[in-house]
């Protein structure tokens, strides 16, 4: 089963074109590592909670949108050597953020189900 890289963070709204580019650009060097798909959200329903939310646990403000977006990997494996490349990689250490990465959220999961 394939194995996943998920994120979310909290965009300013004013940058959803910066962040649309960001993203695009990371494509070919994720793919060049061995991802299978990426796949970036742009948030329109993503309601606040009253004990805890995608907006709260992002500490979005209110002049941003959530962004829900995860990477595809064949195997875990593969997903760690990549980014061991990855954080060295020239075409990613000099990528400009269009957006505030301390307050990203992610994680790796193993696929259980795939319908």
């Amino acid at each position: 089963m394939t194995y996943v890289d998920g994120f979310v963070a909290a965009v300013p709204t004013a940058n959803k074109e910066a962040y649309r580019k960001h993203a695009a650009d990371s494509v070919p060097v994720f793919k060049g590592y061995g991802a299978l798909a990426m796949v970036e959200n742009w948030g329109v329903d993503v309601p606040d909670g009253e004990v805890t939310s995608l907006p709260m646990a992002v500490k979005r403000k209110e002049d941003e949108t959530v962004v829900f977006s995860w990477v595809i990997w064949p195997d875990k494996e593969t997903r760690d050597k990549a980014w061991e490349k990855l954080m060295s990689d020239p075409a990613m250490t000099n990528m400009e953020m269009p957006f505030d990465g301390k307050r990203m959220i992610f994680g790796g999961f193993e696929t259980i189900l795939e319908a």
